[in-house]
């Protein structure tokens, strides 16, 4: 689904990303581990083709991705969640995701289902929404746009734990039905249930990579992320 080689990425002409190199399969759960500045956010952006490239490569569903502006990539099927959320405040609930929707298998009705709290506050403004759930609404709306991928920047930042294990619970349905996702997490609690497999960064490089299950017992890693 989804293979990075050798990425050198960053913003302006600051390099933040030194030579990364990943996959992802066709349903697996992908996470990236790393603390704050490790690099995890520039990467899914630089999948996203949100940042400056100087040089690697990015490859989706086999096809070299290049210099294909971030619209493009979200019309070939990469969904990406990012870490500020961006809902439209003025818009309702309903509205935030009908502006989104593209035809599919995920439909405003479906993402009622996965998440029920939206479905009670339908028509609240997206800026009167509390944290937990904005994340909810920008995790639904892009799944209105019907990815073939999804990219998850941080999704339990600043979040309470009763709603960590709800986005849990979300991610876990969403493994189930199939949804390759790459993760950017330094929650490793939250992620070593979900994830298959994972890469650890820091400061723009993969120190570690491996099954999800050895690196979450892995000393090292737990140092890397200062648990």
């Amino acid at each position: 689904m989804l293979k990075v080689e050798d990425l050198r990425a960053g913003y302006g002409k600051i390099q933040v990303l030194h030579g990364v190199s990943l996959e992802l399969g066709p349903g697996e759960v992908v996470a990236l581990l790393g603390r704050n500045g490790a690099g995890k956010s520039t990467l899914l952006k630089a999948v996203m083709g949100m940042t400056s490239r100087f040089g690697g490569e990015v490859r989706f569903e086999g096809q070299p991705l290049g210099r294909m502006p971030a619209y493009a990539r979200a019309q070939r099927g990469l969904g990406y969640v990012p870490e500020e959320r961006r809902v439209f405040p003025e818009l309702s609930v309903r509205e935030n995701l009908e502006v989104a929707a593209r035809p599919g298998a995920w439909t405003v009705a479906r993402v009622f289902e996965l998440f029920p709290r939206l479905a009670e506050i339908q028509s609240r403004r997206g800026g009167l929404l509390s944290g937990g759930e904005q994340q909810m609404l920008t995790v639904a709306r892009t799944l209105v746009t019907n990815p073939r991928l999804l990219l998850l920047d941080e999704p339990t930042e600043g979040l309470a734990p009763i709603l960590v294990r709800a986005i849990a619970g979300v991610v876990a349905e969403l493994k189930a039905a199939g949804m390759p996702i790459l993760l950017a997490e330094q929650n490793l609690k939250f992620t070593a249930p979900l994830a298959d497999r994972a890469y650890v960064l820091e400061t723009g490089e993969v120190r570690m990579s491996g099954p999800m299950d050895e690196l979450a017992a892995d000393a090292r890693v737990r140092e890397l992320l200062a648990l």
